[in-house]
């Protein structure tokens, strides 16, 4: 018996950086799966610190939330580590190409994630909902098995992502999040990219619809 599904957490450090800026970021990994099977949401700094968190599973794939290098630079490296066969596909939004080029000049990445794509793992589903803003092809992974969302860069505990930077935008962000979130139950987990956790119910509160 592989046992239920459930959710393995870490966090990984290292740097972002766009528009001529470099920071320190410590980003959280998520891990989705049973005993057999898992799925590797985001690919940040260290394919180590994420092949712990896996451990002798199969990875499924490697879903990424969006484009920017601290979420995708060791995707690649990842993807041929993974105890898979052929190496676990890696899955993006399509509007998040040009994002993605400014780290990965000579590969593309295997699998178009769509809104509304249902990704099974583990006996439950993981269903994508784009919400752009942070990033065009921003998306989050919504289980409803799991009572919980992870949002990457879009909604965090205190609010939405950061819009400072190119190619994002605040009020696409604040529809993203008031449109296709707010729509959750308000018990939902919100597990973001980088810090703690939330719920719907604290940030509509906060935020307002």
């Amino acid at each position: 018996m592989a046992g239920p599904a459930r959710i393995d957490h870490a966090i990984s450090s290292g740097t972002f950086s766009l528009d001529g800026e470099t920071h320190q970021v410590d980003n959280n990994l998520w891990v989705v799966g049973d005993d057999d099977e898992c799925v590797v949401i985001d690919a940040p700094h260290s394919v180590e610190d994420i092949i712990e968190l896996v451990g002798e599973r199969t990875v499924k794939a490697i879903v990424l939330t969006h484009a920017h290098d601290d979420h995708c630079r060791v995707a690649p490296a990842l993807r041929e580590a993974v105890n898979s066969e052929a190496g676990a596909p890696i899955l993006l939004h399509p509007d998040d190409k040009p994002l993605w080029e400014l780290t990965h000049t000579d590969y593309l990445w295997d699998v178009d994630l769509a809104d509304g794509q249902r990704i099974e793992v583990g006996g439950i589903a993981l269903e994508v909902i784009h919400t752009p803003g942070h990033a065009p092809g921003a998306v989050c992974l919504y289980a409803p098995d799991l009572g919980c969302v992870f949002t990457g860069d879009t909604l965090f505990h205190g609010g939405p992502g950061a819009t400072g930077r190119s190619f994002s935008d605040r009020p696409t962000i604040e529809a993203s999040i008031r449109a296709r979130l707010f729509e959750l139950p308000e018990s939902t987990v919100v597990h973001t990219g980088h810090g703690d956790d939330t719920t719907i119910g604290a940030e509509l509160a906060a935020l307002g619809r």
